[in-house]
């Protein structure tokens, strides 16, 4: 991963569409710096442990649900903003949202979450 747009991507994809712990574990620990924060409605958590920890929280909440992006991971500085869709594979999503996301240095420092609510 050397772009801020690859990064972006593989956070929706391999972090939170990941559904092996494994694999999502070093998923976040190639992707994100320890420290890293993730803001939705719910709250703010800070490091590692924690964003795999919600990740598994929403993927338990919703089996058989898929990320998909809907659109291009748009770029400005160290900013990076991905649209998505999640619901059943193959079928429309059933919410949609969008990441914004700072990366430093390679990695994600912050993740801010924002649902559109039904798709």
């Amino acid at each position: 991963m050397t772009g801020i747009a690859d990064i972006v991507l593989a956070d929706l994809l391999e972090v939170f569409g990941e559904r092996d712990p494994e694999r999502r574990r070093a998923a976040v620990a190639r992707l994100c710096a320890e420290d890293v924060e993730f803001a939705d409605a719910e709250g703010t958590l800070t490091g590692r442990d924690a964003l795999v920890a919600k990740a598994q929280q929403i993927l338990d909440g919703a089996p058989g649900f898929v990320f998909t992006p809907e659109g291009d991971v748009r770029v400005v500085q160290d900013l990076g903003y991905l649209a998505w869709g999640f619901g059943p594979e193959g079928a429309p999503p059933v919410v949609r949202g969008a990441d914004i996301v700072i990366v430093r240095d390679g990695l994600i420092t912050s993740i801010h979450t924002l649902l559109d609510g039904a798709a």
